[in-house]
């Protein structure tokens, strides 16, 4: 099983119905700390966030996203928490939107810095539990909190599903609710 397969299926046998974040964030920062990347953890009412960093010079290309899912309806085959992979694709609450998002962006990252330790720019991650609810303690908030800090953002690729027919037919340039920053 790949690596981004196996944080995939971790990351959607975590029950994270918005706020929760249920463990998420912790396995995502472990390996990114591991990876080199510094760590600020920030929380926001009862909503975990958290801003990590590799490098320290410009231009800032920054993962967005979030580990939290909408609330789990009545027309599961299987258990949305408990992750199968089916004629090739990935079933579990958070598959699509955006767990298996987040764990490509991790093992994409642990990748490229393995390979260019000491590369040009940062890489950044901003991550929060509070996008499918009121999304009110999450990326406005740390948002806040990188302006307070002075932090540029030059470039922010947030993972979420996007279609027009298919799952994945499209790439948006600009989306409601993406982050921009300068």
């Amino acid at each position: 099983m790949s690596n981004t397969l196996q944080l995939a299926k971790d990351l959607i046998a975590k029950s994270s119905v918005t706020p929760e974040d249920k463990g998420c964030q912790p396995m995502m920062t472990e390996r990114l700390k591991k990876a080199g990347f510094g760590i600020d953890e920030l929380k926001f009412g009862e909503v975990a966030n958290f801003w990590a960093t590799h490098g320290n010079t410009a231009p800032v290309f920054v993962f967005a996203g979030h580990t939290d899912v909408v609330p789990v309806g009545a027309n599961w085959e299987t258990d949305p928490f408990d992750p199968v992979v089916k004629e090739g694709l990935l079933y579990g609450r958070g598959a699509a939107d955006m767990k298996g998002s987040l764990a490509a962006m991790v093992v994409a990252t642990e990748r490229f810095v393995a390979d260019f330790p000491d590369h040009q720019g940062t890489i950044g991650f901003l991550i929060t539990a509070d996008e499918e609810g009121p999304a009110v303690d999450g990326t406005v908030k740390v948002c806040e909190y990188l302006k307070n800090k002075n932090q540029a953002v030059d470039y922010c690729l947030v993972g979420e599903p996007s279609s027009t027919n298919q799952l994945g037919d499209v790439i948006k340039n600009g989306r409601r609710g993406s982050l921009n920053g300068r």
